[in-house]
């Protein structure tokens, strides 16, 4: 096996590291009360969409702005449930049935939400009809299959990423039109748009300065430079909010998100019913997420070629509050399509399995890279415009609080982790298959608990 192993850190005890998950709640008390003096407590409450409301980033999102006193609609055809059973990998967390969901979200908020089955990509007709009888303020679009690993699986995963994003979003904006609805689209996007370190410096948020030929200066989009498939339908999600701006003069926000970490939220953690989904697997599983799990487990941190990636990385409790920023602040009717760079910092791949590693005492195995990508690159990002707006980041150097609560929720449903699905199973092309050829998933052990001490 072509696997180049050798331990970062090793500590003796674990112990800072395993608080229980009601231990944690006074740090999610301090973001509500951040969310509160950034004033999203005294804007206009709306009546928003969340298209996609049942994933990882909408459905704590949706319970955020429901929080917030916003009035929100769900809507989502359960394609990530299925995903699950296709691959045989189910959410490490017990997820429940959206409608469970919903009806515990009454009981511990008093506030309701209404959940909608309906495939965006296809139910166009229902889509118009439900904008129309709606009227929302606002539409926050999650809707889209969201892990690059899984748009390079197979024909299978490219075809139906392509064809579930893209069209997706084209019914959006075809479906606002007809609903004659001057409805705020908000976006979510990706980094992997701009590419890793193509741009020479600090990449801006959407557009970037150039000069023409014969000296012109210009600001226009940043250009495209995506990674798999997955990236590269929100670039066409990029070319057609930019269309639909300008031959429609829809009102759109897109924000290029960097990796989400963490899993629950102030308001997941108020009842089991309402638990995030935390994805620990090759294809669908967030780099932080899949160490904070695999470190908990006593598994040896799955750290990509030389781990020599920068990446951009957001705590989940971020992106809800990013997502309300976005819609209390949209753009005028006219005005071009508002970008936001939606990170809190970035970090190079092998800094965070270090971090990870001294916290849990696990070493990390450097294994065969199964994407094609720059062995080693920079990627210097500005999020000015959510920080100008009141955005009060959640950094790793100040996240253990929020590492033990992902390591507590681990070690409660580790009895759920299938071993197997650890390595990476999806490769981006037959290069990369081959050189990770020699992985073998049933190598993967778990490490067995020490059992407590009994006093004497």
């Amino acid at each position: 096996m072509r696997v180049i192993s050798f331990v970062i850190a090793v500590l003796p005890s674990v112990a800072a590291f395993t608080a229980p998950l009601a231990q944690q709640t006074p740090r999610f008390d301090l973001l509500t009360l951040n969310a509160e003096a950034n004033g999203s407590s005294t804007a206009e409450k709306k009546k928003v969409i969340v298209l996609g409301g049942d994933g990882f980033c909408g459905w704590p999102t949706s319970l955020y702005l429901s929080d917030q006193g916003h009035d929100v609609v769900i809507v989502d055809n359960l394609s990530r449930r299925k995903i699950d059973l296709d691959l045989g990998c189910d959410s490490l967390t017990p997820i429940s049935s959206m409608e469970t969901r919903i009806d515990a979200w009454k009981e511990v908020s008093g506030k309701e939400m209404k959940f909608v089955n309906m495939d965006v990509a296809k139910d166009y007709d229902l889509l118009v009809q439900l904008i129309k009888e709606e009227q929302p303020d606002s539409i926050v679009h999650f809707a889209e299959q969201r892990a690059a690993p899984y748009s390079m699986k197979d024909s299978k995963g490219k075809r139906y990423t392509v064809d579930n994003n893209v069209s997706g979003s084209n019914n959006l904006c075809c479906a606002v039109i007809d609903a004659d609805l001057d409805a705020h689209i908000v976006h979510l996007g990706t980094m992997g748009v701009y590419g890793y370190g193509t741009s020479g410096g600090e990449i801006p948020e959407g557009y970037i300065d150039v000069t023409l030929p014969g000296g012109r200066e210009s600001n226009i989009l940043h250009p495209a430079y995506p990674g798999s498939v997955y990236h590269a339908t929100k670039c066409l999600d990029a070319i057609l909010w930019q269309f639909y701006q300008k031959n429609d003069q829809l009102r759109i926000t897109d924000l290029h998100q960097g990796i989400v970490w963490g899993t629950n939220t102030p308001q997941t953690i108020l009842d089991e019913r309402l638990v995030n989904r935390f994805d620990y697997d090759g294809d669908y599983g967030t780099v932080l997420n899949r160490f904070l799990m695999q470190g908990a487990m006593g598994v040896p941190l799955t750290v990509y070629g030389t781990g020599g990636q920068t990446r951009a990385f957001i705590h989940i409790t971020d992106t809800a509050r990013c997502i309300e920023i976005a819609i209390n602040n949209p753009p005028d009717k006219g005005e071009r399509v508002e970008i936001f760079n939606q990170i809190a910092e970035t970090r190079r791949v092998r800094d965070v399995a270090e971090m990870v590693a001294k916290l849990t005492g696990v070493e990390a195995n450097f294994i065969p890279n199964p994407r094609q990508e720059a062995a080693e690159n920079e990627l210097d990002v500005s999020n000015t415009k959510f920080c100008n707006l009141g955005l009060d980041p959640i950094t790793l150097d100040s996240a253990e609080g929020l590492f033990s609560e992902v390591t507590s929720v681990v070690k409660k449903f580790k009895g759920r982790c299938d071993p197997k699905k650890i390595l990476p199973s999806s490769f981006w092309n037959k290069k990369t298959a081959e050189a990770c050829a020699e992985l073998d998933p049933t190598s993967i052990k778990i490490a067995e608990e020490e059992p407590e001490p009994v006093e004497a």
